[in-house]
């Protein structure tokens, strides 16, 4: 079974990210590749950057056509077991989300606290970034602020009218220092981690070379997804309904005693039943 081990523990916890020793499969990842190239192929209206719940089977709440692949990928007992290194043993996964960047055109993520999306409260998640493609400085691999995690507060974003980026709004702080910003390069099957609070942004795709990576999202269960919390809105660069989010309890028990694990379920299962 996967493990952090103790010294990618350690870094976890003073950095805010790690790069796992362990990787997903050869042919696991060439399975992913061809399920991501259907997952585009069955959104042809959205950017494979924009690709939100893929993990949610049939046509989300949010207009994205995802795959059952993808929830088998989220639930991957030894994905699972490197998230259980980083942030204990209860669990909660509640999001999947395709960031494909195509050669030539791939969108800029800006600076950004994925904290300040999200109505996980208290904030705590853990974003697997799993590499489907070489994701590299060339093609607009993932960028980190070491340690920008620890003071545990979301810094002043500011919302940006910009068509050519993937989320719209950036970190607008005075005491935000990009020079301190590390590339996490991967191979196809290697991952990330990285915390909440961590600052993060990629920037655009010039190179001829696709970049995909799937973001898994894990919560500890010691917090609750507050499905009315947020509105349904597009004011993120897409749109997004935590309303009728299902999540799924991957390991362990709801220590909160609050998460709602029904909501969202019982529309996705009709609608993966052929009429």
């Amino acid at each position: 079974m996967a493990h952090l081990s103790t010294a990618e523990q350690a870094q976890y916890q003073r950095d805010g990210w790690v790069i796992p020793q362990w990787r997903l499969p050869a042919a696991r990842v060439d399975a992913m590749r061809a399920a991501l190239d259907k997952l585009i192929a069955d959104n042809p209206g959205i950017r494979p950057e924009k690709l939100i719940s893929a993990h949610i089977a049939g046509k989300s709440a949010e207009g994205v056509r995802g795959s059952q692949d993808f929830l088998d990928l989220a639930r991957d007992p030894e994905i699972v077991e490197l998230v259980a290194d980083a942030i204990g043993e209860n669990i909660i996964l509640w999001g999947c989300q395709v960031f494909c960047k195509p050669g030539g055109d791939g969108l800029e993520t800006p600076w950004h606290q994925d904290g300040h999306y999200w109505p996980v409260r208290p904030l705590a998640t853990c974003t697997v970034w799993l590499a489907l493609d070489p994701s590299t400085r060339t093609n607009g691999c993932l960028r980190v602020i070491p340690g920008s995690h620890a003071s545990r507060t979301l810094l002043n974003h500011m919302r940006e009218d910009r068509t050519d980026v993937v989320l719209t709004e950036k970190i607008d702080d005075p005491t935000f220092d990009e020079s301190k910003a590390v590339d996490i390069e991967l191979q196809p099957g290697q991952m990330s981690l990285h915390d909440v609070y961590m600052i993060h942004g990629a920037n655009a795709n010039r190179s001829p070379q696709r970049r995909a990576g799937v973001a898994i999202r894990y919560m500890p269960t010691t917090s609750v997804f507050e499905h009315t919390l947020m509105e349904r809105s597009d004011k993120s660069g897409y749109m997004v309904d935590f309303t009728q989010r299902p999540i799924w309890l991957v390991r362990g028990r709801d220590v909160s005693g609050r998460n709602n694990l029904t909501i969202g379920h019982a529309r996705r299962e009709s609608a993966t039943v052929p009429a």
